[in-house]
């Protein structure tokens, strides 16, 4: 210590000031204001960190009262992890000398856990000092409780001196504690810092010299004996778990380190059988087993397995199963299933054991207890979790063993087939009355468990093949005759997580016939039998997981369709019939044709009823405008569509009329919901997926814009938008969804409702300005309409594009050409500029645009020094395409080289700029890219790069012009290949100085 701090330590503190300090802690104990427990405790830590510290330590210790004794003890712990470079090399020991007189005179005093555990704290907290060498830390702490007193280190090296064997046997309860404690806060501390560190490597070396007396230690306290202390051998467990846990991450590569530890082990088995000891016992060695099954050999595993299948477990496990998830038999099962995970492969091979027999039994069972998953049975997750990887096994032993079966796997699938029957019934919904009183975090765990039993039940079937599909199917038909819903909705529940594997397969169409041909959809509509509806929700996700099988046989629809109608009705069901409807009708339109005129009244009976969600007459519409579009006859197609469409126009005038009365909150409802009928009505009337399209082909202007066949249909779908967009006053959500009744067209090569002659788009667009709500969706919708346009044998929209440029000249002009006023418009504008080129090039030598071009330029150039990202990052995408070379016709290509040769040197600035430093890390790539192509396409890329780098306006200081020179070379030599975005990188952070400077 500094000074005096040498002697000081046998030195007490004033009397009235240990009374302060005192009266101090016992405060801090009593109840107070958060303001008054602040105060004393930055106050005791400033006694604590003084230079008086050490010795109010001292004091502290020798009060009558255990809380003030324990911050002394604590006090000691702080000083040694805070102040110890305050040490003199010759007080260190000294200090160890002290801290072994006190932790002994506690506990010969009968000092509680709380204090002696501190003490040992405080010792531990010694040996991890850098600059201490403590071997033998054990022996000394035991020769010292032994002797009463402080015992010098020196005294255990002599030769009359005991050893760990000798000393063990004359220790008392309160000693052995102690000892116990020291070595478990000693070995998890250690295991605390890096085995590999050249700081702390050393810890792990030491403690390998106490290693064969903690052996000692622990033999003396598990051994087996008469009279047994519960509570020594306890912490002798934890000790020994402590020791093995550590040895799993250090010394798994270290036999004569494991060794000695091993020998432990049986006598840890023995205590599995002392009841009051299971428990602990239990715990211990499954969280040993789980992650170093390996620690074990094979003899103690057949230990293990005998007191498995003892009676005393049995007797156990039975109060799981009776639902009495009490500590001592979960802390048995989670012992099985330990072992069950780390024998796999031999329980499985070795079936005709009738140990193994048992053990596989009790592992079945434990998916049997009484309970919920989620709420009342905890063991039931962790059982399934083995059957999971008990079925991946079998899996992987069926493929590795080719064409030759191995002549164990058909025993070992009858487990798996009887697991999934387990879990067929954990799945079961309790009664209405039961759910109705769990909690939020029960329903989530409880769903989360039959997520699990998906993954379970995917996983089988590769095992089991369609078997274990017809078994489920079977189990649902005799819940069907036995009308128990519970247990048909658990197995329509199973089979629908069969779907994703099957349903596109007719393997089973013979199974799903007998389930779709029976009563089922009949008693779901049957309102007198009183079905929980989510066993009606489920029937109607059966549906949904099993369209293709509808597809395929057209004879179950009507039946199928009937059910699902009347479920919209019922609110709890309306929602997830709809989608089934969509769903079905969407996949088997064109089996569903001759059926258009009942479905059209079966809306039409959905209009009238009172309380209908929008999103389920959106589903249901979108149901019916697919079956329409597969009608063959063109004019039958366009009648029933426009009597769809009378149904949108209805809630059209709806809305107007609500808008009208001032109801604004009820006509926005009505006027979306008619607009996303009418964009699930343009999807369902694309050309469905699967059918053959040439994308490059392209209809003429009559054949695709100019068709009178769709010209009223779309007149009327085009004032349903405006009278919606008019009535709400382009709403937000009402201008994204206009664009999407836009979009619904774009890609289709033949006419249709939704095939809109470019005028609609362009008027939208023109339409719009910078108080316009979702401008950028506007405008982006704008750019699809382009793009869409670009194909090479597709028709060009000249007129659109003149007006869309002009439109963008426009906004960049209301921003006063800063992106940074409006920085999402900025770079919805300049990302609606990059679509012009190459193809509608042209078009900025239109007069209406040409003039325009060297303001649209620089707002580009502009953007990249935006400080917001959507801009910059616009931007750069604009110049990568604008330096891209592209065949052109000759004004085109003479305008395009006047652009570049006036305005490339400035991008090119601005890119340096961004890559010198000034971006961030995440945008080297967005501004790489222009850079790679202009080295690859400009002639003047060079030059234009030379003077970027060597102007007076470059951003940093940290590189010169050697490295700028280097960083030039590698880049024209690279030629814009890939490797330009690591020379970019590396360029960027030699800039910003955190990399090495560039020399070569």
């Amino acid at each position: 210590m500094s000074g005096d701090q040498g002697h000081v330590l046998t030195n007490p503190v004033d009397l009235s000031s240990f009374n302060h300090v005192e009266r101090l802690v016992q405060q801090l104990y009593l109840p107070g204001t958060p303001q008054q427990i602040v105060e004393i405790q930055n106050n005791l830590q400033q006694l604590q960190r003084s230079d008086q510290g050490w010795q109010l330590a001292d004091t502290l210790l020798q009060s009558q009262d255990e809380k003030v004794r324990f911050f002394g003890a604590l006090t000691f712990t702080i000083k040694i992890n805070s102040d110890w470079d305050g040490l003199k090399d010759e007080d260190t020991g000294p200090l160890l000398q002290r801290l072994l007189h006190w932790l002994t005179i506690r506990v010969n005093a009968g000092e509680g856990p709380l204090v002696v555990r501190k003490l040992c704290a405080s010792l531990v907290a010694y040996f991890l000092r850098p600059t201490v060498s403590w071997p033998k830390c054990l022996l000394q702490l035991l020769s010292c409780l032994n002797a009463g007193g402080a015992v010098a280190y020196e005294h255990l090296m002599s030769d009359h001196a005991e050893g760990a064997a000798q000393i063990l046997p004359t220790l008392g309860r309160s000693q052995l504690l102690t000892a116990l404690w020291f070595s478990v806060t000693l070995i998890e501390e250690v295991g605390k810092t890096s085995p590999t560190s050249i700081q702390t490597h050393k810890y792990h070396e030491r403690v390998i010299s106490t290693l064969n007396d903690v052996v000692e230690l622990l033999r003396a306290t598990l051994q087996p004996k008469p009279n047994l202390d519960r509570q020594i051998a306890e912490e002798g467990v934890k000790c020994f778990q402590a020791w093995v846990t550590y040895a799993h991450g250090v010394w798994t590569d270290k036999a004569m380190e494991l060794t000695p530890l091993k020998t432990l082990t049986p006598y840890t088995l023995a205590l599995l059988q002392q009841e009051d000891l299971s428990e602990v016992t239990a715990d211990c060695l499954g969280d040993i087993l789980g992650p170093f099954s390996a620690f074990f050999t094979p003899q103690d595993l057949d230990t293990l397995v005998g007191f498995l299948i003892s009676e005393q477990a049995q007797q156990q496990l039975s109060v799981l199963l009776a639902g009495e998830f009490e500590p001592e038999p979960m802390a048995i099962a989670r012992l099985l299933l330990a072992y069950g995970d780390a024998s796999i492969q031999d329980l499985a091979k070795n079936l005709s054991n009738p140990a193994v027999r048992l053990v596989m039994r009790e592992l079945m069972q434990l998916l049997a207890c009484q309970g919920y998953p989620g709420l009342d049975d905890d063991i039931c997750t962790p059982a399934l979790e083995f059957w999971q990887s008990y079925t991946e096994f079998l899996i992987d032993s069926l493929y590795g063993a080719g064409d030759d079966l191995e002549p164990w796997m058909d025993g070992a699938k009858q487990y798996a087939v009887q697991a999934i029957e387990h879990c067929w019934v954990k799945v079961r919904l309790p009664p209405e009355n039961i759910l109705a009183q769990w909690t939020s975090d029960a329903k989530v765990d409880f769903k989360a468990f039959r997520a699990d039993v998906e993954d379970l039940l995917q996983s089988s079937y590769t095992l089991l093949g369609t078997s274990i599909f017809d078994r489920l199917a079977s189990l649902a038909l005799e819940a069907l005759h036995n009308r128990a819903w519970l247990h048909l909705e658990a197995t329509l529940f199973c089979l629908n997580a069969l779907a994703e594997t099957i349903s596109d397969e007719d393997v089973v169409d013979g199974t799903l016939s007998s389930l779709f041909g029976s009563a089922l959809f009949a008693n779901m509509m049957d309102s007198t039998l009183a079905i929980p509806p989510k066993a009606q929700q489920t029937a109607v996700t059966t549906i949904v997981s099993f369209t293709a099988f509808f597809e395929r046989h057209t004879e179950y629809l009507p039946s199928m369709l009937t059910f699902l109608f009347s479920s919209l009705q019922t609110p709890a069901l309306a929602g997830v019939s709809a989608k089934a409807i969509y769903s079905t009708c969407d996949t088997c339109r064109k089996h569903l044709v001759s059926d258009v005129g009942a479905f059209l009244h079966q809306h039409e009976c959905l209009f009238q009823w009172q309380g209908v969600e929008s999103a389920t007459k959106e589903k249901v519409i979108g149901a019916i405008a697919a079956i329409i579009q597969a009608i063959p006859s063109d004019q039958h197609r366009v009648e029933n569509f426009d009597k769809l469409l009378d149904f949108v126009e209805r809630d059209v005038k709806a809305c107007q009329s609500s808008a009208r009365v001032g109801l604004v909150d009820q006509a926005q409802e009505i006027g979306l919901c008619a607009l996303r009928c009418l964009i699930n009505m343009g999807k369902s009337m694309q050309e469905p997926d699967g059918v053959a399209i040439d994308l490059e082909t392209e209809p003429s202007t009559q054949g695709a814009y100019g068709s009178q066949m769709w010209a009223s249909s779309q007149e009327r779908v085009v004032r349903c938008l405006y009278t919606v967009s008019t009535s709400l006053n382009r709403d937000g959500e009402v201008v994204e969804a206009s664009c999407q009744v836009l979009r619904t067209g774009y890609k289709e090569v033949s006419p249709g409702p939704f095939v809109f002659p470019p005028q609609i788009t362009e008027d939208f667009v023109a339409n719009s300005n910078l108080q316009t709500p979702r401008l950028e969706y506007i405008l982006d919708t704008a750019g699809a309409m382009l793009t869409r346009h670009t194909r090479a044998k597709a028709i060009k929209v000249d007129p659109a594009a003149i007006t869309f440029l002009a439109h963008i000249f426009h906004l960049i002009t209301t921003m006063g050409y800063d992106p940074a006023n409006e920085p999402e418009v900025s770079a919805s504008c300049i990302d609606l500029a990059a679509k012009f080129i190459p193809h509608y090039l042209h078009i900025f030598l239109h007069p209406r645009c040409q003039d325009h071009i060297a303001n649209l330029i620089m707002f580009t150039i502009r953007s990249m020094i935006c400080q917001e990202i959507m801009p910059r990052r616009a931007g750069a995408f604009f110049w990568a395409s604008t330096i891209t070379r592209y065949e052109l016709s000759a004004d085109v290509r003479a305008m395009a080289d006047g652009v570049l040769s006036q305005y490339g040197p400035q991008a090119t600035l601005v890119i340096i700029h961004n890559i010198s430093g000034e971006t961030a890390r995440s945008e080297l790539e967005t501004f790489a890219d222009p850079l790679k192509r202009m080295v690859f396409a400009q002639p003047k890329a060079k030059q234009w790069l030379s003077d970027a780098l060597f102007a007076n306006t470059f951003p940093s200081s940290k590189v010169g012009d050697a490295e700028k020179r280097v960083f030039l070379q590698q880049l024209i030599s690279l030629r814009g290949a890939k490797k330009t975005n690591q020379v970019v990188k590396e360029w960027w952070m030699a800039c910003r100085g955190t990399s090495f400077a560039y020399t070569s």
